[in-house]
């Protein structure tokens, strides 16, 4: 199934459409860096957006690709690399690599593709108005954590305790804590905190909820813990746990249901702040874009397995049912 479901665009960073200014920019070959905690499927969006454009990789752009490979203690050394080879913008995402990056330049151009609250973090000041070398897209995740509740809500029945897991090495993570907080009192339920940064931490937080039986769990965006969706997301279905996720990458791998924003359409637009940049505008006089689309997804073979029955409203509201 599939329903978009369309949002007013804040901050007035709506799409700009799409040109071949960057035929006009000049022959210089053009370097991009890339700099984030792990690979991305967007990415790829991101590369064939701007070849719409008229930036052609190996013709007149070329790419430096800097992975913490979730280590985010790497990310200075990274974003210092960078720097190193002169590239003319960086794009990145998520909150640590944003933050290194602005620490590493405040010359260089830097582009975010997706950052959960690029406000609460500190990283901008003004959405409309980001000011200094940075501007790109906020994917509004902190405050999400509610609606991801409410629908773990409609789909268990007498929740009443959800566990959360939680990357203390992750800066953005505060935020989202705060927000599912809020959210599990204005719908009366508890919410137990379960920190994992690595592997070991992930296995321990594995034998503490087995001993401590939550009725849902909850996910949220963090770099590490979606490069560990398919343990996750098997150790949920194992112990009966139903789950609610960020990313559609967790639904793939067997994960319950994930409310995410369209992250393909906010690294479209990633491509079309980098041409403007590139073609004479200011990246601090270009305005934070929020997502206009939001998914919902539902994996109703997993709902079997745990014996749940997704309601109706649910499967008719849902854009992708996986069977």
């Amino acid at each position: 199934m599939k329903r978009r479901e369309f949002i007013g665009l804040v901050g007035g960073a709506a799409a700009w459409p799409l040109s071949a200014s960057a035929q006009q920019a000049g022959r210089k070959i053009v370097t991009i860096g890339v700099l984030a905690i792990e690979p991305w499927p967007p990415i790829d969006t991101f590369r064939q957006a701007l070849d719409d454009l008229g930036y052609i990789e190996g013709k007149n752009v070329r790419f430096q690709y800097r992975y913490a490979k979730g280590h985010n203690e790497r990310l200075p050394e990274l974003a210092n690399e960078l720097v190193g080879l002169n590239v003319d913008v960086i794009l990145t995402w998520g909150t640590d690599a944003v933050l290194a990056a602005k620490q590493a330049t405040t010359t260089i151009p830097i582009v975010m593709g997706a950052i959960g609250d690029p406000l609460g973090s500190g990283i901008v000041t003004n959405l409309a108005h980001p000011g200094a070398n940075i501007t790109g897209s906020s994917s509004r995740a902190a405050q999400l954590e509610l609606k991801r509740l409410q629908l773990l809500k409609e789909i268990v029945p007498g929740l009443s305790r959800v566990a959360m897991l939680f990357n203390p090495t992750n800066h953005y993570m505060p935020l989202a804590l705060q927000s599912a907080r809020h959210g599990a009192q204005m719908l009366h339920v508890s919410l137990a905190i379960y920190e994992v940064q690595d592997t070991t931490s992930l296995d321990a937080a594995f034998v503490t909820l087995t001993k401590d039986r939550p009725d849902a769990l909850m996910v949220p965006a963090d770099a590490f813990l979606v490069s560990q969706r398919s343990p996750i997301a098997q150790f949920a279905i194992a112990n009966k746990l139903p789950s609610v996720y960020t990313f559609r990458e967790y639904i793939e791998a067997g994960g319950l249901i994930a409310y995410t924003p369209n992250y393909h359409d906010l690294f479209r637009r990633a491509a079309t702040y980098v041409d403007k940049i590139l073609t004479g505008a200011k990246p601090g006089e270009l305005p934070i874009g929020q997502p206009t689309t939001f998914h919902l997804l539902i994996n109703v073979k997993t709902a079997r397995t745990l014996g749940l029955t997704v309601p109706r409203r649910l499967l008719a509201h849902a854009d992708e049912v996986i069977e």
